[in-house]
This record gives structure tokens, C-alpha cells and sequence, in this order.
């Protein structure tokens, strides 16, 4: 089973609505501007419009979060005692039952919306953390990267493929048949997940005996055969960790923002239909999906090869991927003045980022394999607390700024990921920390 599916589908379920907002609200410009982002008239049946302020908007784009943020950590524990195939496949779905339901939610008002979202996002970070811890089982050493970054990939392939479908969905079905295909799709895709994904490698009927043994001898080291006691102290007084958790705040921050806002930023830029609306934004999306496979090949050539150490590796494509958004960002607020200037450039800020999967999103594994899912949920409740509060605050500066929104809104973005990065070269590991190592007897 691609493993890229879980979260390109949790993707596509997550971002679909930063676009059918422009056809859900009769405004998305701050201070109740008409929204001129379609010209015709819109049939009320297929497309319902509602009177939600630009601040009502952030907090539903942004509520998904919370659902993220407690799920977190739970899961990551979980993922340890319980089948990952069971946990993936059932938040799956009833993310995707949840999708279902938002039409409907929208018809008795903005709280049910808020509540779907929530929901949905409980699943979705079940979903997410559990499929990453996967590759403990599946990964070599040297192709880690590599598997993790081309699985995560789905998460910048999902808004890419949902952005572009759904400026046509609501061109001609409505907006309400995005949720009902994508939820629909969801429900399918994770009956599949049942029949077609093996927990372990040794269970898998269709590779062969060698390529077996080849995965399981390399990964003998770093798979428990105990489920092992976590050294609370250590780990909250680990340094790698904090800085890790820092810059998957300020990524998971331009993340969100890119991927929620982008629609809504193109519209107050050049007021255009919804197809086309859809078919631009899903631009951005595509070149970060493109880069990520990309930053996975390089960072394990660099490892193969020993090209670099394992920390330069790291540290570089963290420079790479948090230090890029912010000059593009700095280049989309005053260097382009021109339609195709301020696309390019905002491909580049979003596309640029996907170097962090090289870096923070996989330095986790190398210092503390033993406790990859927990920590990884860990530091994911710190990220998705960045998302969170972009989204929010997003939302509430398009609300009450008139005059140049946009301008501070990125400056955030850049200051949050310069702030961090300095962190992270200073601070960062990429060894197998001491309260991590097999022989270590800690307990809580």
C-alpha cells in the first residue's frame, strides 16, 4: 500500500475548504468587502453562501488544529501498544465520514463547521502520527530519508491535486460535492489500507525472502524487542529536542499559512474566478511536493556517499528549508509588483520548505529511535501549535487591518523562521542521545 495515500488524502481533506470558502461566504476581504472572486451569479441550492465574518473564516480553517493537537501525543504512545494498520485505516475513515457531514454542519451554522473540523482533525493527527511510525519497521538506515520524505511528500501532493479539483468541483458540481467526493474518496481509500498495508516486512507476500532479511538485519539495532520505559527528565531537558520542536513550530507556522491562506491571498491580489482561483493555487503545492522528493534523495546521497556527516546533513537542509521561505517571502512583498513575479515567488516560498523534510521533520530518528512515536507526537503538538495560531491570527489581522494585511502576516512568517533556525544550529544533534540508547536503564 503507497503510504503516501493516509496523508495526501488527510491533506485534501484538511486544505479543500481554504478554497470552497471563496464560494461558501459572500465575502473574504477584510471589512466585508464584496467578494469578487466569481462574476456570476451563484445558484443558491448549489451553492449555499453564508455570512461569515473574515475572523469566523480564520477560526474555521484553524480549528482543524485543535483536533491535531490533542490527538498528538496519545497517538504517538498508542502507536506503540496497538496495530498501526487498525489505527491508520480507522481515523482514515472516520476523518473522512466527518467530511462528509460539513454540508450539512453548514446549513445549522459556523459552530457545527467547528466542530466537524475538530473532530476531523483528532482522526487526522491519529492518522498522520501513527502512519510516520511505520518506517521503524520498513526503513534502512541510509533510505530513511528518503521513504520518510517521499511518504510525507503527500502531505504538499494532497493540497496540490485538492486545489486544482476543487476550483472545478465548485465551478460546476457546487461547493458542497467537494466534501462529498473527498470524504467519499477517503472512506474507499481506507478499506484499501485494510486489505493492502503489512505492519512488518516479514508478513508482506509480494517481496522477496533476500529483500526481507536485507530490512530486518539493518533495523535490528534500532527495533526494541520491548516496549521501553520513557525518561521523562532526560527528554524534557534535551537540548536537540527543544530546537527540533522550535523549528516544526515555524514550519507547521508558513506551512499552514501557505497552504490555507494561498487561495484567499490570490484572490485579494487579482480577483479571479474560483476554477482559476484553484488551478494557481494548486501551483505552489505541486513544486513543494517536487522539492520534498528531492530534499529525501540528496540528504541520503549525501549520507551514502558520506558526502557529509548525518548533523551537516541536517543542519543544511534546515537552513535550506526554513531560511528560503523567508527571503521569497521578503521577495513576494517587494520585488513583485507583476502577476507572474508575485506567482513565482510565492511558488518559491512554499516550495523552498519542503527541504525541512532532509532536516527537523526526520531528526527525531536519529536521536531517539526507541522513542520515535511519542516524540514525534512530542514535537508535532508543538508544530501544529505554530499552525494553529498562524491560521488564527491570519484570520484576525484580515479582520481588522485595512490597510496592508498581507505585509504583516508574512513578516511574521519570516521573523518566526529566522528566530528558530538560529536556534537549531546552534542546538542541534543528529546522534543517538544518551537517555535514548538500548543500554540505558531510566525510568519515570
Amino acid at each position: 500500500m503507497d503510504n503516501q495515500v493516509p496523508p495526501r488524502k488527510v491533506m485534501s481533506q484538511r486544505v479543500c475548504m481554504s478554497l470552497t470558502m471563496i464560494a461558501m461566504v459572500n465575502s473574504t476581504e477584510p471589512h466585508g468587502l464584496s467578494n469578487t472572486s466569481t462574476k456570476e451569479p451563484q445558484d443558491n441550492i448549489k451553492n449555499p453562501v453564508y455570512n461569515w465574518s473574515t475572523e469566523i473564516q480564520g477560526i474555521m480553517l484553524s480549528s482543524i488544529f485543535y483536533g491535531l493537537l490533542i490527538s498528538q501525543i496519545p497517538a504517538g504512545y498508542l502507536s506503540g501498544i496497538y496495530s498501526l494498520k487498525k489505527m491508520v485505516g480507522s481515523a482514515l475513515f472516520l476523518s473522512s465520514l466527518f467530511t462528509l457531514l460539513i454540508p450539512l454542519a453548514a446549513e445549522f451554522g459556523e459552530a457545527l463547521v467547528i466542530i466537524c473540523r475538530v473532530i476531523q482533525g483528532l482522526f487526522q493527527g491519529m492518522a498522520l502520527t501513527t502512519q510516520q511510525v511505520v518506517w521503524i519497521k520498513w526503513a534502512p538506515p541510509l533510505e530513511q530519508v528518503r521513504l520518510t520524505s517521499l511518504s510525507l511528500s503527500g502531505l504538499l501532493l494532497g493540497p496540490c491535486v485538492v486545489l486544482l479539483i476543487t476550483g472545478f468541483i465548485c465551478d460546476s458540481l457546487g461547493w458542497p460535492m467537494v466534501f462529498y467526493i473527498f470524504g467519499a474518496c477517503g472512506c474507499a481509500l481506507s478499506l484499501l489500507w485494510f486489505v493492502l498495508f503489512y505492519e512488518d516486512p516479514k508478513d508482506h507476500p509480494c517481496i522477496s525472502k533476500s529483500e526481507k532479511e536485507c530490512i530486518t538485519s539493518t533495523l535490528a539495532q534500532q527495533v526494541s524487542s520491548s516496549a521501553p520505559s520513557l525518561p521523562i527528565k532526560a527528554v524534557l531537558k534535551s537540548p536537540p529536542l527543544w530546537v527540533i520542536s522550535l523549528c516544526n513550530f515555524a514550519f507547521f507556522w508558513a506551512n499552514s499559512f501557505l497552504s490555507l491562506y494561498t487561495p484567499m491571498f490570490i484572490n485579494s491580489k487579482f480577483h479571479i474566478n474560483v476554477k482559476e482561483n484553484g488551478l494557481l493555487s494548486s501551483l505552489p503545492h505541486l513544486f513543494a511536493w517536487i522539492f520534498a522528493i528531492l530534499a529525501g534523495h540528496m540528504a541520503d546521497v549525501f549520507l551514502s556517499r558520506n558526502i557529509l556527516s548525518l548533523l551537516t546533513i541536517r543542519k543544511l537542509f534546515t537552513l535550506l528549508g526554513l531560511l528560503l521561505p523567508a527571503l521569497f517571502s521578503l521577495c513576494l512583498l517587494y520585488l513583485s509588483s507583476s502577476f507572474h513575479g508575485t506567482m513565482i515567488f510565492l511558488i518559491l516560498a512554499n516550495a523552498t520548505g519542503s527541504f525541512c523534510m532532509g532536516g527537523i521533520l526526520i531528526n527525531v530518528l536519529d536521536i531517539a529511535p526507541r522513542y520515535y512515536g511519542f516524540l514525534k507526537g512530542f514535537t508535532n503538538v508543538i508544530g501544529l501549535t505554530g499552525g494553529l495560531v498562524a491560521s488564527t491570527v491570519t484570520g484576525v489581522i484580515l479582520s481588522q487591518d485595512q490597510d496592508s494585511p498581507w505585509l504583516k502576516i508574512f513578516f511574521m512568517m519570516v521573523a518566526n523562521n529566522v528566530i528558530s533556525l538560529i536556534f537549531y544550529l546552534i542546538f542541534a544533534k543528529a546522534e543517538i542521545q544518551d537517555w535514548a540508547k538500548e543500554t540505558q536503564n531510566t525510568y519515570l
